[in-house]
């Protein structure tokens, strides 16, 4: 299957707010290594497209001596190698957020480790292997959203062939922000579906959505055509404990979003933030997704959550929508080598997320 690599160049929003109001209590579905279900592709079944998706590949402060980029390189180049090992290959790479340690409001100093970071991403294969990547900021990039207004001007210089849409919130509007949030939080079509960047820790505003700006820009989506739906950020709207626990600050922030994507059937929404693989159903409509294993240490480094990896999602010629968790263990501490022959990536978890409701 030909490599498609090219992200969409239509940008689109809309004009009204969702209705719904969810619950407040996850369900965890994830299942576990030893849990051999799996939806291989049999019969009529061809990949229309498919992308990857991981975040919190850094290193924690005391490991980062010696290491520009103060990414986990160990975890980051088996994640890039085994990525182009798929078949077929994916057509993006979705990072979402704490490639780096940052977490400070000196931007010489997260604009040297976001540097290192791309020179380290484009001395790789995987840099021109056709597989689009694209930036979504993390709490450290931006320290959380505080005094972080020269940061996000930093990022938007720095990652600015990494970005794909300008169509985002301006100043002010529905959402009251303080900076211009047009190429963070933003929307762009790629073959038939609605994909949706979302900066969770805007300038003055941390742990916040535009909740204004993507509610919008869901319906407007929705009432296109579009056939799937899918939202990134760093932060999670659920958090990996399942007990209806937010990321995001207060549940009003949390809840508007879910109501806007289950009002117009967004299958998921993928974050990282914490340092683990999740798959969740909140409400029991669209999932919860966090793939926050990308190489940082871990939340709950014991049993089936002891591993790295990374999401695929497989878009089917069928309309349905795949979701894949691949992952492997490691050596004592987080940072060790890492060989292939020694911790082997496998399927840990697989689901049709397609909307059915």
């Amino acid at each position: 299957m030909a490599i498609v690599a090219a992200a969409a160049s239509a940008f689109i929003f809309g004009c009204s707010h969702a209705s719904s109001t969810p619950s407040n209590t996850p369900t965890d579905t994830t299942k576990h290594p030893t849990d051999t279900t799996h939806y291989p592709i049999v019969g009529s079944d061809t990949v229309l497209f498919s992308f990857v998706t991981f975040g919190c590949n850094r290193l924690d402060k005391g490991d980062t001596a010696g290491s520009p980029s103060t990414a986990n390189i160990m975890q980051l180049d088996r994640t890039f190698d085994d990525i182009m090992n798929l078949t077929p290959r994916p057509d993006m790479l979705i990072a979402t957020g704490d490639v780096i340690l940052g977490k400070t409001i000196d931007t010489s100093v997260t604009g040297r480790q976001l540097r290192a970071w791309l020179a380290h991403y484009q001395s790789q294969p995987i840099a021109s292997s056709g597989i689009k990547l694209i930036m979504v900021p993390g709490n450290h990039e931006f320290n959380d959203g505080a005094q972080s207004a020269p940061l996000e001007k930093q990022w938007l210089l720095v990652m600015a062939p990494y970005i794909v849409g300008t169509n985002g919130p301006k100043p002010g509007g529905n959402d009251a922000l303080t900076t211009d949030q047009s190429q963070l939080t933003y929307s762009f079509d790629y073959k038939g579906s609605h994909f949706v960047m979302m900066n969770s820790d805007p300038a003055l505003e941390g742990s916040t959505i535009s909740v204004g700006w993507v509610s919008q820009d869901l319906v407007q989506a929705r009432a296109a055509g579009a056939k799937h739906i899918f939202l990134f950020a760093h932060k999670p709207a659920y958090n990996w404990t399942n007990n209806g626990a937010t990321s995001l600050v207060g549940t009003a922030n949390r809840d508007a979003l879910w109501s806007a994507m289950e009002a117009n059937h967004a299958e998921a929404m993928f974050s990282a933030h914490n340092h683990i693989y999740r798959r969740m159903q909140p409400t029991g409509k669209s999932y919860m997704i966090v793939a926050g294993n990308g190489g940082s240490s871990l939340e709950n480094p014991v049993g089936a959550d002891r591993n790295f990896g990374f999401t695929l999602v497989q878009v089917m010629t069928n309309g349905k929508v795949i979701e894949k968790a691949y992952a492997r263990e490691y050596g004592t501490n987080y940072t060790d080598p890492c060989p292939s022959y020694q911790y082997p990536t496998t399927l840990r978890d697989s689901l049709d997320i397609s909307w059915k409701y």
